[in-house]
């Protein structure tokens, strides 16, 4: 497969609130660069993101789709990024039978304090991603006009 020189991957990062999403924030704030095409959704906690999200991120053409949240042990809801991790590995083995490739998906685990964690994290997905390639699995499923 040619990749076209002018392609940029369309990258979703669902970031916890309190641990990732300041992370990113602390990463801006100490000009760490992490490329522009990560499109970030703030999240209360890590278990709030739906696998639906993700298959729908898909579908709405990204590339890439990355999960960050606490370190577990200290997520601010106790528990929530165990149920996190357990649920996102059952979704990626079925990713994996729909034919997505496993480097298109990711769980990563960044805290507040980890600014230049959060910035490597990012460049290494986004590399990762580009050097798959467009997703072109689920390409009949896109939405090819928007909705209303």
């Amino acid at each position: 497969m040619q990749v076209r020189q002018d392609w940029k991957p369309k990258i979703v990062a669902f970031c916890c609130n309190w641990c990732s999403y300041a992370g990113a924030d602390l990463a801006g704030s100490s000009r760490r660069s992490y490329p522009a095409d990560v499109k970030i959704i703030r999240v209360p906690c890590s278990c709030r993101v739906n696998p639906l999200f993700i298959l729908r991120a898909f579908q709405r053409g990204a590339d890439g789709v990355i999960i960050c949240g606490c370190h577990p042990g200290d997520c601010h809801y106790t528990s929530g990024n165990y149920y996190a991790r357990r649920r996102m590995t059952l979704l990626f083995k079925m990713l994996e039978y729909l034919g997505i490739e496993k480097g298109r998906t990711r769980v990563e685990w960044v805290s507040a304090a980890e600014g230049a964690k959060f910035s490597s994290v990012m460049n290494d997905f986004v590399q990762t991603v580009t050097a798959l390639g467009e997703n072109v699995k689920l390409e009949d499923l896109r939405c090819k006009e928007p909705l209303n």
